[in-house]
């Protein structure tokens, strides 16, 4: 367990290193794009299109690297990255995570399920909680590089987790350790509706 916590300290120490300081005050005109689905401050109006504002820094700049290599597939940003420099994404990440997240509302029907299996996972299906990871308040590990989820919207986070379970043509940057497609590969639909939607109102 010691060696597992050391490697992970280690990893996200290189990783921070390899990418430019971000500037939020330069990233707010460079973003500008951006808000035409993301929203001006980063609260997506449009449920197919995430949130944004709040979200953790290291997360976004890793996320706008990998799109813009290729690695992570979406079709809406197709070439809307390939000419801005490393400094540009630090920038519009270090913009975005400044900004204040909204936040929705869970299904009342399905939010018991759902703050289940975000609190205390599945143990029959070898589901660990949420928490773990984004934290209890949905806020993430910034320093890890871990996701802000909560406020996110149900249809985007479902949407993400569905293409995390695909075998063939779904999303797969989710590290070497493939955390994520392991864990959505043992949620049915139900659990996804359910986990997302309780996202969606978790703040």
């Amino acid at each position: 367990m010691n060696k597992l916590i050391v490697s992970l300290l280690l990893t996200v120490g290189i990783s921070g290193i390899a990418h430019a300081a971000g500037d939020a005050t330069a990233g707010q005109a460079k973003a500008a794009v951006c808000g035409a689905c993301h929203g001006p401050d980063g609260n997506s109006m449009a449920p197919n299109f995430p949130k944004l504002a709040g979200q953790g820094e290291r997360y976004l700049t890793k996320q706008l690297h990998d799109i813009k290599s290729g690695k992570r597939t979406v079709l809406e940003m197709t070439g809307l990255l390939t000419n801005l420099s490393d400094q540009d994404l630090a920038d519009i990440a270090a913009y975005f995570a400044k900004q204040n997240g909204s936040v929705g509302a869970a299904d009342p029907k399905i939010v018991a399920r759902g703050e289940a299996l975000f609190r205390g996972g599945d143990l029959a299906k070898g589901l660990p909680a949420c928490t773990g990871c984004h934290s209890p308040n949905g806020a993430g590990n910034v320093a890890a590089g871990f996701p802000h989820l909560g406020g996110q919207h149900a249809q985007y986070v479902a949407k993400q987790l569905t293409d995390f379970r695909k075998e063939e043509g779904g999303r797969t940057n989710d590290g070497d350790a493939k955390t994520m497609q392991t864990i959505a590969k043992r949620l049915s639909d139900e659990d996804i509706a359910a986990v997302s939607s309780y996202i969606q109102g978790l703040h």
